[in-house]
């Protein structure tokens, strides 16, 4: 009976890391730890006494490369005839360590630890302190905002020069001025305002409100709400006076005079285009924040300090608070000095081709005046088609000397 319902015998070809190699007879329900000791008699003879031993080795299917479980059967492990199997050794676990070990370890752990705030102050409290505040980070980031500024003083003196040269000289800027009149920067955005007005907000209100807010609609209805009571609702917004209207009235005479004064030649000429410049510099007079100006004056600081705080910042309310608090350096005269014309920055910008030809270009000039007294309109002339490529080359003639 035994021999009717035995199990299937598996011929296993057996392997060990020393060379040895031999083949196993076992039924195929023989457990993986029987078949381990049948093993261990052939490889490590009179050492079974030792119960540590089959413990201690374990085998291997050499296909699947998969660890035999000492409880299950070979069927169960799915074992083939003719498999071969690994009898290895298991590697010896890692003594346990020592207190001493331990708290060597453990204060190696802490010293390589970062320390601790109070750790940096008690280490660096002997240290001499050094002038680091924010403003020094800031006029760092400001540097070619700064140099930006002494460059276009420069190249405008340029321009002009050039531009006087040219016989029609006089005709170009009283078409870049018209293009000047055409592009006001006052204008309201009419959507905006016909929506305000059709709510039933005062239009004149309606348009300081946008101004105030950039033409958001939603941002200008907000401001009229809040404002609705306050008395000083309908004053003219700091900056925009009615001063405005007579320089708008002095230039136009100063157009109409021009006319004739061309025809009795050169000298004539260069005065008309001399009132031409005067006009369209107060045309782009610097235009400080409305909104920036209200909160900084609110804040108690004079209105002419501001104007000059914003004018020096970029009409950057939280530099304006911080120059208005500090040294008040740069000073507003100092945006007026242009840069040094035998510096290498400025004569690799001459030498440029792109530059060359833009200096040729009333746009050019119009454009520097603009860019001088309202920094914030730099983006729609590096834009632009005709001062875009100029702008660009400046930008990285700047950035490849200052690398260097």
């Amino acid at each position: 009976e035994e021999k009717i319902f035995a199990g299937k015998v598996l011929r296993l070809h057996v392997c060990t890391m020393e060379g040895a190699e031999w083949l196993e007879e076992v039924p195929e329900d023989t457990t993986v730890e029987k078949l381990k000791e049948r093993c261990l008699k052939h490889c490590v003879p009179g050492s079974l006494e030792d119960p540590k031993t089959v413990t201690h080795h374990k085998l291997i299917h050499a296909t699947s490369e998969k660890v035999l479980t000492d409880t299950k059967t070979v069927l169960e492990e799915n074992i083939q005839d003719r498999d071969v199997l690994l009898l290895i050794k298991k590697r010896a676990p890692p003594p346990l360590p020592k207190m001493a070990d331990v708290s060597a370890e453990e204060k190696r752990k802490q010293e390589q630890k970062a320390p601790d705030k109070d750790a940096i102050l008690k280490a660096t409290a002997n240290l001499p302190s050094r002038s680091v505040d924010r403003t020094v980070a800031h006029h760092n980031m400001r540097d070619f905002q700064t140099e930006l500024r002494k460059i276009l003083v420069s190249l405008i003196e340029v321009a002009q020069k050039l531009l006087a040269l040219n016989p029609d000289a006089v005709e170009l800027f009283k078409k870049a001025n018209a293009m000047l009149d055409e592009d006001e920067e006052d204008r309201v955005d009419e959507i905006a305002l016909r929506q305000l007005t059709e709510m039933g907000f005062p239009e004149s209100r309606a348009v300081k409100a946008l101004r105030l807010n950039h033409m958001s609609v939603t941002q200008a209805m907000e401001w009229l709400i809040e404002h609705a009571d306050d008395p000083a609702v309908d004053a003219p917004l700091p900056g925009q006076t009615p001063a405005e209207a007579t320089a708008e009235g002095g230039a136009s005479s100063a157009e109409a005079t021009a006319g004739p004064s061309s025809e009795a030649g050169g000298e004539e000429a260069k005065d008309e285009l001399t009132e031409i410049f005067k006009k369209i510099r107060r045309k782009r007079e610097f235009r400080p924040d409305p909104r920036a100006v209200i909160a900084l004056m609110e804040m108690g600081f004079d209105e002419k300090e501001v104007v000059d705080a914003l004018r020096v910042n970029n009409n950057q309310q939280n530099a304006a608070c911080e120059w208005l608090l500090g040294d008040r350096k740069p000073s507003p005269e100092d945006l007026d000095k242009g840069i040094d014309t035998n510096s290498p920055l400025f004569q690799a910008i001459l030498e440029n081709p792109v530059v060359q030809l833009g200096l040729t270009n009333p746009k050019t000039l119009l454009a520097f005046e603009d860019m001088l007294e309202n920094p914030l309109n730099s983006t729609q002339w590096m834009n632009d088609p005709e001062t875009g490529p100029v702008m660009l080359q400046i930008s990285r003639i700047f950035q490849t000397l200052n690398r260097t």
